[in-house]
């Protein structure tokens, strides 16, 4: 279970949740979105999507705080 953000064109950033392990070299990640959909996102194993924080991280007033710290990580705190 790992969430990451995947760059989408109306949202900036969606949230999604890897379904299948990834090993290096998969031309794809397997991910559901929050609203259900199932993606195969393409990936190119030196630029992976970004993880998203852990929940009990959301709305933290310090962004220090944050486990990752990258745009979409900030633009959701």
């Amino acid at each position: 279970y790992n969430r990451v953000w995947i760059p989408d064109n109306a949202e900036v950033w969606q949230s999604a949740e890897i379904t299948k392990n990834y090993k290096a070299g998969d031309p794809f990640l397997h991910v559901q979105l929050e609203d259900g959909t199932e993606l195969n996102y393409p990936v190119d194993s030196a630029a992976l999507p970004p993880l998203r924080n852990p929940d009990i991280l959301v709305g933290e007033n310090d962004l220090t705080a944050l486990s990752y710290l990258h745009e979409p990580a900030v633009l959701h705190n």
